[in-house]
């Protein structure tokens, strides 16, 4: 029984075969090669834009020639000022009853602010206060200010009103020496802890009032914290003498230890090494720089 065999391929089957194969390879090679020139084509260009940025920056660096001008200062815009508020219906009302009263007053940013002298303080602030138009029943605020380079008048007391029914507010300023101003606890009760708070702090006496005496610091203590004289480290006075304890050799220990770590001295209970270091010359905590 004889084999059975194919018959074998013409040559022109196989040359078209081979013909298409190289085709292929070819279309790939020049797809390949177009993919990798446009990446070098990306390449070159991000290089070219860092080259020019370096250039443009040494550019602005380097020194202006000589002769040539300086470029021009682009000029801050400035911010909103203070107004002249002497035309203020409020402002007017007060000084025609008050005449001189009224020192100057200001609007700034829609807040209504009104320097008075202190003589009249406690008038001026129970006409406020029953006034029909605008009563200003809520004293929202009583605090001072220390100007130590105004020395015939270094503190500034003001008292921030508020009206409930109109929802309007007013600052007021009293310019005053050692002597104080008027107490207002007749005109707002609640004025007797913000008056006890800054003579407390700032050291300025409330005439007349009810109960003046120290609401945050000891009875005995010497100064007022808030006065911009006063320093900023710790110091050595009659009440640090008086009430802090004295420290065992223990405790004296742990608190070196603390100092030498950098850990907040004054956060442990026995505040009387603090004055120890401090007498000893050395210092307590480092000072903001």
């Amino acid at each position: 029984m004889s084999q059975e065999s194919k018959p074998p391929e013409s040559g022109a089957q196989t040359d078209a075969s081979d013909t298409a194969a190289r085709a292929d390879a070819r279309a790939k090679e020049t797809s390949s090669l177009s993919a990798d020139a446009e990446k070098d084509a990306q390449v070159e260009a991000a290089k070219a834009r860092v080259a020019a940025a370096k250039e443009a920056a040494q550019k602005a660096a380097a020194p202006a020639a000589p002769g040539a001008p300086k470029p021009p200062v682009k000029k801050k815009e400035e911010g909103p000022k203070p107004v002249d508020a002497a035309n203020h219906p409020l402002v007017t009302r007060l000084r025609e009853k008050f005449a001189d009263t009224v020192v100057e007053a200001s609007e700034f940013l829609g807040q209504l602010s009104i320097r008075v002298a202190g003589s009249s303080i406690v008038d001026v602030c129970r006409t406020l206060h029953d006034d029909p138009e605008t009563p200003f029943d809520y004293l929202s605020d009583l605090t001072c200010v220390h100007w130590p380079d105004n020395r015939e008048a270094p503190f500034e007391v003001i008292y921030n009103l508020y009206s409930i029914s109109k929802n309007e507010r007013v600052r007021l300023k009293v310019s005053t020496n050692g002597e104080g101003v008027a107490s207002v606890t007749s005109v707002w009760p609640s004025a007797e802890w913000l008056e006890r708070e800054v003579y407390d702090l700032f050291g300025v006496f409330f005439q007349n009032h009810p109960d003046l005496r120290r609401i945050l610091l000891p009875p005995d203590w010497d100064g007022h914290p808030l006065r911009k004289d006063y320093p900023l480290e710790f110091i050595e006075n009659a009440w640090t003498e008086r009430h802090l304890p004295e420290f065992t050799d223990v405790q004296r220990e742990q608190v070196e230890q603390r100092r030498t770590y950098g850990l907040e001295i004054l956060s442990v209970p026995q505040e009387r090494e603090v004055r120890k270091l401090f007498i000893g010359g050395k210092e307590v905590m480092p000072k903001d720089k």
